[in-house]
């Protein structure tokens, strides 16, 4: 017991604090990586909770489009250029629409604290939880499976063509003095 509460506030501050180097983060590859990093913590809750099909769906699924959104923003974002912001306090930005969220939660949350929640479908104990998601996935929800497969795939073929014309030049291959010279052109 002392143990799943340690594990549980360690992780929560680990990922708090991933998500916060995030938000508050200026360089686009140190945002992404916390963000992966976050994902990661987040899957942490699963595997305390005794659903490691669940937590290992986190570290593949959402941490593998954290990568993939890293590898995109690799090809669509400039390094060369400055970002400026348009927001004039970010920092009341992001408290007040974390309050929200905080609030909109705790509402949804109020009418079912301390109700005894069920799932539908119980777990066979001589099976686990992964065979029973699994059966579920290939037999009822075969076909959205498979349409969300191919909806990605064509997502990222498409990414791919569009970062593909948008690039006149490859920065990978020029040499400093030309990168200085596109840099002072900007």
């Amino acid at each position: 017991m002392l143990f799943e509460v340690v594990a549980f506030y360690l992780f929560a501050s680990l990922t708090v604090v991933m998500f916060l180097i995030t938000v508050f983060t200026n360089n686009a590859l140190y945002a992404l990586s916390a963000l992966a990093a976050g994902m990661i913590f987040i899957s942490a809750f699963f595997f305390l909770l005794d659903a490691e099909f669940l937590g290992a769906v986190q570290i593949v699924v959402y941490t593998g489009a954290v990568v993939a959104l890293y590898a995109f923003g690799m090809m669509f974002f400039d390094s060369l250029s400055t970002v400026k912001e348009s927001i004039k306090n970010p920092r009341l930005v992001f408290l007040l629409s974390g309050l929200i969220a905080l609030f909109i939660v705790i509402i949804f949350t109020s009418p079912i604290i301390g109700q005894n929640v069920e799932a539908n479908l119980p777990m066979h104990p001589e099976w686990g939880n992964a065979q029973d998601v699994g059966i579920i996935l290939f037999t009822k929800y075969l076909v959205p499976f498979e349409i969300a497969a191919v909806m990605l795939l064509v997502s990222m073929i498409g990414g791919i063509i569009l970062a593909g014309k948008k690039m006149d030049t490859s920065y990978s291959q020029l040499s400093e003095k030309e990168i200085d010279e596109l840099k002072e052109e900007k």
